[in-house]
């Protein structure tokens, strides 16, 4: 074997590359059994997705000197449209009584209210939440549901909504999304590996890799939530499976793409394999490293379900790298060349790529690259004036949902009869004593306020309830949230604070803008950083940023408008611009670093333009096909019964295919073309590249 190739032979030596295999069997060995248990380390918790600091974050601590075990109040809503009867309000006594034994029901269980137009009651019924979240509010919502619903008289209808009911309803949106969202992957990686490779044995190599990139990923990081505090919750955990899968699926098609084309060019296929890890290998480290030094931006984020996201796509990424340099490296040499059959890569054969339709397309762009890039920007330009139709102002609680779960029409049921915010109070804790009598009477006297309940105090503090007279998810009452903070702040040595699930969704939604604020712009220049280095050059890096940036603009542009005018979704959340923004710059950036790096070396010897023809050939089908298996990868996510996953799965993949199809293969082969030497100024090739007359030459 050459020694030129250096660190690219270590995984693909006669005797390394059994070795290589032997240590990841162990590996997988210790790792699969952690793995399995990620699930089980997952916190689901309100706090541990709000920002720590966020005044309703300190009322769910506060909260605990009342109520050592977390709660969340299902409320129990029986209705009857000609009014309640004699029959209906016994039912529901005896139903009270009856739920003080459902599982993980605490007392006092509340109720039943009647509605002042008598045609509706309320029980409030506090359920243990424990200290995964939701995972008991499933049970007791369901022996709740099933209570209620037994022995009812014609006429009578029953709901369980509150904040356990949408939390088991969340639960079970959200149940089994690791199973799902895995078998969805592997059938779509499956199906499309075979669309692309066309061998019915090949396709196994990468898709083993990156099961095994998977396994290993989730143990690491069910070992830095067990062990060093790190936050996963049912996003991650979602979406590592859709990025691990995706971004291994995608290094394992550049590696074994460069493969075969040396197999054509070294008779030892261990040699080939050295010569591909030696070329290929720096683009996809620059890639990973692009979406892990992306990913780990997020850990400036506020709210904490982001924060925790970013080390978890980071080790995901890391891991899935490892994999593809080392794993599927040994398993193809190990395999030998007929794990390409039916079209085995012979030494010394042509390269099909050379001739192929890539290389037709990018003599025609490098043809008019002008008119190419001028026409093509402002096509992506008018496709960003579909932003006029973005709502990234939070969700109400239907409006989470692509269906309508019982919860749902419970809370339209509780809202038409009861005041809005009945079921979902604000919390106010502060020092008791007369500086909470204070408090009590300013809070009365807010506006957007119906009543306030009875005070408990503990220890020196109080707390009590004060009802809305708005629905807790609305515009409306976020804007009473703020008049009521303002009223008790102002009230001196009670040192209070307002939380609920109305402050939730406000700090969260604050939260949210100030991570787009400042996450974006340290993304683009940490990206910007790695081209630069990557690239060494200054108006490569600027113009890949530019066309990525216009590529997540028209993507978003596309979905805003999709959303709003045919799926008919009530909005976006907040943090659903800065979700889609770094996994489509992280993402988009991959792709140019695999044109441009190819490009890079043809360039040195053809000419810019010339090179940027050779590099489109190279590697337009392998980047084609590595786009179309991670947009249908985070299509998956479309699958799952919850808006945000929806709109975040839409919107990557889309702007994946944008990205794949448009601007990588067109805008940045264009740009190219055009600007030729000068694309890779101050570096040494601006200056030893091969110069090419201004006008279209043939090429």
């Amino acid at each position: 074997m050459s020694s030129g190739n250096g660190w690219a032979a270590l995984p693909c030596g006669r005797r390394r590359k059994w070795v290589v295999l032997g240590l990841w069997l162990v590996v997988l060995l210790v790792a699969a059994p952690l793995a399995g248990k990620l699930m089980g380390a997952e916190d689901n918790q309100a706090s541990s997705w709000l920002p720590a600091n966020a005044e309703s974050t300190q009322v769910l601590e506060a909260q605990r000197l009342f109520r050592p075990v977390d709660t969340a109040d299902a409320v129990v809503v029986y209705q009857r449209a000609g009014g309640i009867t004699v029959e209906d309000h016994a039912k529901a006594v005896r139903d009270a009584e009856a739920f003080t034994g459902a599982p993980h029901v605490v007392a006092p269980v509340v109720g039943p209210v009647a509605s002042a137009d008598g045609q509706a009651l309320q029980t409030v019924v506090p359920v243990q939440v424990g200290t995964t979240g939701w995972n008991n509010l499933g049970p007791a919502v369901d022996s709740l549901r099933a209570t209620a619903s037994a022995g009812a008289q014609p006429g009578l209808v029953t709901h369980v909504t509150g904040p356990a009911g949408i939390g088991a309803d969340q639960a079970k949106a959200f149940a089994g999304i690791d199973g799902t969202l895995l078998y969805s992957t592997v059938t779509v990686v499956i199906v499309l590996l075979l669309l692309t490779y066309r061998s019915p044995v090949l396709w196994v190599l990468p898709l083993l890799s990156a099961g095994a990139a998977l396994a290993v990923a989730e143990a690491v990081i069910y070992l830095f939530a067990a062990h060093a505090g790190l936050t996963v919750n049912g996003q991650s955990a979602g979406i590592l499976i859709v990025l691990v899968l995706g971004a291994g699926t995608d290094y394992a098609l550049l590696l074994t793409a460069r493969y075969r084309e040396e197999l054509r060019r070294h008779e030892d296929r261990h040699e080939a394999m050295a010569a591909a890890l030696h070329r290929a290998g720096p683009a996809i480290l620059a890639s990973s490293a692009t979406v892990a030094a992306s990913m780990l931006c997020l850990l400036i984020a506020d709210m904490n379900s982001t924060r925790g996201l970013g080390p978890v796509c980071a080790i995901g990424v890391a891991v899935a790298l490892l994999a593809m340099l080392t794993l599927l490296p040994a398993l193809l040499v190990a395999f030998g060349r007929w794990v390409f059959w039916p079209v085995r890569p012979g030494f010394g054969t042509p390269e099909p790529t050379r001739t192929g339709r890539w290389a037709r397309i990018g003599a025609w762009i490098a043809h008019r690259p002008r008119k190419v890039w001028i026409g093509t920007a402002l096509a992506l330009a008018a496709c960003t004036a579909g932003l006029v139709s973005l709502n990234a102002t939070g969700l109400s609680t239907a409006g989470t949902f692509t269906g309508t779960p019982d919860s749902v029409t419970g809370q339209q049921v509780l809202a038409a009869h009861f005041p809005g915010g009945t079921g979902a109070p604000l919390t106010v804790v502060g020092n008791a004593g007369p500086p909470m009598d204070a408090v009590r009477q300013a809070v009365a006297a807010t506006p957007g306020i119906a009543g306030i309940g009875p005070a408990e105090v503990r220890g020196g503090e109080a707390l009590f309830p004060a009802t809305l007279t708005d629905a807790p998810d609305s515009a409306a009452a976020r804007a009473t949230v703020d008049r009521v903070r303002e009223a008790v702040h102002a009230v001196p040595g009670a040192d209070a604070k307002v939380g609920g699930s109305s402050a939730v969704l406000l700090d969260a939604g604050r939260a949210a803008t100030h991570d787009n604020r400042t996450i974006i712009p340290l993304v683009l220049g940490v990206v910007l950083l790695i081209l630069a280095a990557l690239l060494r050059a200054v108006v490569a890096p600027l113009v890949l940023i530019a066309t990525v940036v216009l590529s997540y603009a028209a993507a978003l542009g596309i979905s805003a408008f999709f959303f709003a005018h045919v799926f008919h979704f009530e909005g976006q959340d907040q943090a659903f611009p800065l979700f889609v923004f770094v996994f489509l710059v992280a993402l988009g950036i991959d792709y140019n670093i695999f044109l441009m790096t190819r490009v890079r070396e043809e360039s040195a010897h053809l000419g810019t333009r010339r090179g940027a023809v050779a590099g489109l050939a190279a590697t337009g089908g392998v980047i084609t096909s590595a786009g179309l298996i991670l947009a249908a990868t985070f299509a998956v996510l479309g699958t799952l019964p919850v808006v945000g996953f929806a709109e975040i799965g839409f919107a990557v993949a889309l702007g994946v295919l944008l990205d794949t199809l448009v601007v990588r293969s067109v805008l940045v082969t264009a740009l190219t073309a055009d600007l030729r030497h000068r694309m890779w100024w101050p570096s040494r090739l601006f200056r030893t590249a091969p110069r090419e007359p201004e006008g279209a030459a043939e090429l």
